[in-house]
């Protein structure tokens, strides 16, 4: 009899462990770190990284004071992995399903109040670590810009509240985890990891001489202003620009009714400093392109691919790509299988960069028969460049020279400085660099309608198509030939606004209604806060202050 008990004993043991098992979809790591142990269910702070198996609690950090060249991670340590989480949100779906439309939930406390709540992307982190990890680090903040999702969630964090929340002087920060899962509705599961640290602001000392409001130099270019503005809201957004608070900006220009109305610059540069904006330089290949259709070097916007090159010679041949027009690539319509937003595309900008000739690798590109069927606006650098190439072998002595006669020398540009492709021809999809004053001059010529002290210098026409929306990016963001176009609102009044736009926050906006042109530069190239900054300088700052 007791054989036979041992026997039930050891198979109810067995089907309460199978029950138990069964819960689980994947096979997650095992926890084995004492420190993993006792802490499940806790967020961890820590400074410098210190490697999980030398882990210990005393590591753990209570205090951390913002500052420069401080590092700020924290260390996870859940009693699961994520997508067994989020097998308990859908017992149903399978393990790909839970992967694909789940993540993480964070969210950040200050001082007892939720500032911010974001579901992760669900292309943050892989299906392997979803799957398998059940302690994690994720850096903060990173003197060595570590590439990673968790340095851009902080970033949105500050840029959505964090900001003004951490005033100067003493706050608790707490940092709540979650799963949720988006397959048809959103759900979210309950807590599964938490932890806080006191975080303390310094005060710090501005030389208050650079907070005043920048005397505008004489200069023949441009007659000065004597409009009013806000001189308290300039003042305030230089300190913040001082202080650190918005970062890595250079300069500030505004432009009321043809004048120059504000000129301020940050961090070393000055009025003759030429601006490495990035994509900015856009915006100028549209330009170039109208000129040279209205000089008959070009004959329209619907030419196509198949009356510049011979694309049998190139990979991939379809005829679809030969019906690829100039206006899809200012568009960013084309039908070529490219786009920047997809790490994975075979068009992305990072695999052209390493190659020997940029226009081979754009025209060996394959179609994207998806995007033949239904256009679509996907942001492609290649396919700026091989508008450069074609205005470079349509064109009398090539692009270069062409825009130099027929764009710079008639705005009085002489100080400025190309980038180059691999063929050595200046490369139209970014860093053109010139100074701000002749940036808000070439944002001044479109406000003009084409025109510079009298002359046309770009056809009506051709400012009118460039500013048009011809493609939808989202429900209130719009894009025209290499312009982009959006909406601030201030004081019930949309103000809306054609812009070019680089990497870092570099922008040239036209007013749309008001005669005004802005221009920002800015080196936070490749940083989570450059354009969101840019977004609060404008909305809270620039336009109160001009709008008075």
């Amino acid at each position: 009899m007791k054989n036979l008990a041992s026997i039930v004993i050891v198979l109810i043991l067995s089907h309460i462990n199978a029950i138990g098992q069964s819960k689980d979809l994947v096979k997650c790591d095992s926890i084995t770190y004492s420190v993993h142990k006792t802490n499940i269910g806790t967020i961890a702070f820590m400074g410098p990284i210190v490697p999980i198996e030398s882990f210990k609690e005393t590591d753990f950090l209570t205090t951390f004071i913002i500052k420069e060249n401080a590092d700020l991670n924290i260390r996870v340590f859940l009693g699961n992995s994520l997508t067994n989480y989020l097998h308990q949100l859908s017992p149903q779906s399978t393990i790909e399903e839970l992967t694909k439309n789940g993540n993480f939930q964070f969210t950040f406390i200050v001082d007892d109040k939720i500032i911010y709540t974001e579901n992760l992307n669900v292309g943050a982190g892989s299906t392997d670590s979803k799957n398998q990890r059940t302690v994690f680090r994720i850096p903060l903040i990173s003197t060595t810009k570590e590439d990673s999702w968790g340095r851009f969630l902080w970033n949105r964090f500050l840029m959505n509240g964090g900001e003004d929340a951490f005033t100067i002087g003493e706050h608790t920060l707490k940092i709540e985890i979650r799963p949720y899962l988006k397959i048809t509705e959103l759900k979210t599961g309950s807590l599964l990891a938490q932890g806080q640290i006191k975080i303390i602001i310094p005060e710090i000392n501005i030389d208050e001489k650079l907070v005043q409001v920048q005397t505008i130099d004489p200069l023949s270019d441009w007659k000065i202003s004597t409009d009013s503005f806000d001189k308290s809201l300039i003042e305030e957004l230089n300190r913040k620009i001082e202080s650190k608070t918005f970062k890595d900006i250079t300069s500030i220009v505004v432009i009321k009714d043809g004048k120059l109305l504000i000129e301020e610059y940050f961090n070393g540069a000055k009025r003759d400093s030429i601006h490495d904006t990035r994509s900015v330089g856009k915006s100028f290949t549209s330009t170039i392109i109208g000129i040279a259709i209205s000089d008959g070097f070009i004959k329209n916007d619907t030419q196509t691919l198949n009356e510049f090159y011979d694309l049998s010679k190139y990979r991939n041949f379809s005829p679809a790509k030969g019906n690829i027009t100039l206006k899809s690539l200012l568009t960013m319509s084309s039908s070529f299988d490219g786009s920047d937003m997809n790490q994975e595309s075979p068009g992305n900008e990072e695999y052209m960069y390493p190659t020997n000739n940029w226009v081979n690798f754009t025209l060996d590109l394959p179609i994207d028969t998806t995007k033949v069927e239904t256009p679509r606006w996907d942001y492609f650098t290649a396919g700026v460049v091989v508008l450069g190439d074609i205005i470079q072998k349509s064109v009398p002595e090539g692009l270069e020279m062409y825009a130099d006669k027929y764009l710079f020398q008639p705005l009085g540009i002489s100080n400025y400085k190309w980038q180059y492709t691999p063929q050595n021809v200046a490369n139209t999809a970014g860093s053109l660099q010139l100074r701000s004053i002749d940036y808000a001059k070439y944002g001044q010529l479109y406000k003009n309608n084409g025109v510079w002290n009298g002359k046309q210098i770009i056809s009506p026409d051709w400012v009118s198509k460039s500013l048009s929306k011809h493609m939808t990016i989202s429900e209130d963001e719009f894009y025209g030939y290499l312009f982009w176009n959006k909406s601030f609102k201030f004081n019930n009044y949309d103000y809306e606004v054609y812009y070019s736009s680089g990497n870092g926050g570099n922008k040239i906006y036209i007013f749309k209604e008001q005669p005004i042109v802005i221009v920002i530069t800015s080196t936070a190239f490749n940083t989570p806060y450059g354009h969101k900054q840019v977004d609060k300088i404008m909305q809270n700052y620039l336009i109160p202050a001009i709008s008075k």
